[in-house]
């Protein structure tokens, strides 16, 4: 195999997945997550609250993915879906639109999946997103992603994930996105 970028072949097994406790490594998820989506600091500042809310949910689960040295190159957080958290509030009237509302029942939540720029490419988004959704006690997987052609949601529709509603707008958010979902266990 050709080395990627950075020196590790494409599905580097030396990039350990494992639980992550979210809480004690946030800073360090959203270092990567400010790296992969280009956030600036205030931007890291807001969501530093909101992972650590995450965190706490009943149910939320993380995932990281580590070098041999020990750093974060990405990480994937979820949780059991529940309509009374603020994602769901927002995409509920465009899932209601497009026939699909009941995806937001019984369904395990990827709230964030980010891979260090220098780090994707490799498997480790995919490495990421299955385990966590294959441990998931749901029947599917819904997730949101900016509405654009992308490799992520190129990588998710290999996965099976359709779209469910498109052009779903976030308060605060400039871009459109697009909700995701697909039956689990994930194509693999």
């Amino acid at each position: 195999m050709t080395p990627s970028p950075g020196g590790a072949a494409p599905g580097d097994q030396r990039v350990r997945i494992a639980p992550l406790d979210l809480a004690a490594a946030v800073d360090e998820a959203l270092a990567v997550q400010a790296e992969a989506f280009g956030l600036t600091q205030e931007e890291v500042s807001v969501r530093r609250h909101i992972v650590l809310r995450h965190a706490a949910a009943p149910g939320a689960r993380a995932l990281g993915a580590t070098v041999p040295d020990g750093t974060l190159v990405g990480f994937v957080y979820g949780m059991p879906n529940d309509r009374a958290q603020w994602w769901s509030t927002v995409v509920e009237p465009y899932l209601r639109r497009s026939g699909n509302e009941s995806w937001l029942d019984d369904s395990f939540t990827v709230t964030e999946l980010h891979v260090h720029p220098d780090h994707q490419q490799r498997g480790i988004g995919r490495r990421l997103i299955t385990r966590i959704t294959g441990d998931a006690g749901q029947p599917r997987s819904i997730l949101s992603a900016v509405d654009t052609e992308s490799p992520a949601r190129g990588l998710y529709r290999k996965l099976g994930y359709q779209d469910l509603a498109r052009r779903v707008m976030f308060p605060s958010a400039p871009t459109p996105y697009a909700v995701m979902g697909a039956t689990l266990p994930l194509r693999d």
